[in-house]
């Protein structure tokens, strides 16, 4: 079975171990690199990011970009939501059935 895991910001992510989540907090770009490495190599389904720590490491995401597993997910932390994770949402949706989904919303 596959795991969930959550990286970021302490601040921003110690409410996710109440929902049994597994919680990783990072302090810089460096540890948020190497944790995310080492997450996506083991057990996990799914990584939750936080959106800031995710702009620091948009080139390391770009290397989960086409991987079914492990999928990685923006989330928005205390400083706010940038749209960061909505966008990547879309996104993939696009992708995956062709369309913008969010056409008649704009």
């Amino acid at each position: 079975m596959y795991k969930i895991a959550v990286i970021g910001d302490y601040d921003s992510i110690y409410g996710f171990a109440a929902l049994g989540l597994d919680t990783f907090p990072v302090a810089d770009e460096e540890e948020g690199k190497d944790r995310l490495a080492r997450l996506a190599a083991g057990q996990y389904g799914i990584i939750y990011i936080t959106e800031a720590l995710a702009k620091e490491l948009s080139k390391e995401l770009e290397k989960y970009e086409e991987q079914v597993m492990p999928a990685i997910v923006r989330v928005p932390g205390i400083s706010g939501n940038t749209g960061a994770g909505v966008e990547g949402v879309k996104k993939t949706v696009e992708q995956a059935v062709g369309s913008d989904i969010l056409f008649g919303n704009q």
